[in-house]
């Protein structure tokens, strides 16, 4: 091969965006137990599931109540084991009934197959996977992104990325309202606007009309204490609840409450009812 060729291989090569993995992190199973285990969400009693025991690429990854309580494994039914994962020496956390990674995709999570390189690299299609660590002192699921996750344009160069923390964190789903509490609005709105209601105007939209609009205020016109508790309910009876990951903006500090305990960190996270505590099983 001509020197000519080879240069310009080497240009087509993709860059390294992290270091080495070290020997260390691997041999501690990135915090996770060694083995096939199972991932379950303190806040919701729920487990990471594979959804619908989807072997496709793109399957997104949610929690779901446990179909298997038995932790030994020639005793759990094999059906259960889109709900088992594993880690591999890469720090990629795998579904143990597809052998397929864990990627991130538009903030969620979701069981990804392996990709040829495609260029410019990376790319939104061809990237590395993230890494997934756990912390037993937090119990939190940290995600490592080996490259930046919004997939700029190349010439766009940005290290803003570096300095946020990634955690997993379910998505809260508030029971739907009833026929009662429906009606109770619309008479609240005929007593306190009367004139308003009787000559056919638009009544005021209530608390509740405007959380469930399109509209959306940015996280600096809201205040602090104008968050209601409503915001963060999760009482819906469904099943399934979303996880997403969050980035959160000072990487030092959340890495320092991580060595607190829960109700420290719980207390001086911004909405500690949306991060997911985890508790991990490893199956015998």
């Amino acid at each position: 091969m001509s020197s000519t060729t080879q240069t310009v291989l080497n240009s087509q090569n993709p860059p390294p965006y992290s270091p080495p993995l070290s020997l260390a992190a691997a041999e501690s199973n990135f915090g996770f137990p060694s083995g096939y285990f199972v991932i379950r969400s303190l806040a919701t009693g729920r487990v990471l599931d594979v959804e619908h025991d989807s072997l496709d690429d793109g399957a997104e990854i949610i929690l779901w109540p446990e179909k298997e309580s038995l932790l030994v494994d020639g005793l759990r039914k094999p059906e259960a084991d889109n709900q088992v994962f594993f880690v591999d020496m890469s720090g990629a956390l795998c579904s143990r009934l597809s052998g397929h990674a864990v990627d991130i995709e538009d903030g969620k999570l979701v069981q990804r197959h392996r990709r040829p390189v495609s260029y410019p690299y990376p790319n939104a299609f061809s990237h590395p996977l993230p890494q997934f660590w756990y912390s037993a002192t937090s119990k939190q699921i940290f995600v490592r992104h080996q490259c930046d996750p919004s997939f700029p344009d190349p010439s766009v160069s940005s290290n803003a990325w570096r300095q946020r923390s990634y955690i997993l964190s379910s998505v809260p789903m508030r029971k739907p309202r009833s026929f009662l509490e429906n009606a109770s609005d619309a008479l609240n709105s005929v007593f306190t606007n009367p004139l308003t209601s009787i000559f056919g105007a638009t009544s005021q939209a209530t608390v509740r009309e405007v959380h469930d609009s399109d509209i959306d205020l940015r996280e600096h016109e809201v205040l602090e204490e104008d968050r209601g508790e409503g915001e963060e309910a999760d009482d819906s009876p469904e099943p399934l609840r979303k996880v997403a990951v969050v980035a959160l903006p000072d990487q030092e500090e959340i890495l320092t409450l991580a060595t607190f305990t829960l109700d420290d960190a719980g207390a001086h996270l911004k909405s500690p009812k949306l991060v997911i505590l985890y508790d991990t099983y490893r199956t015998r």
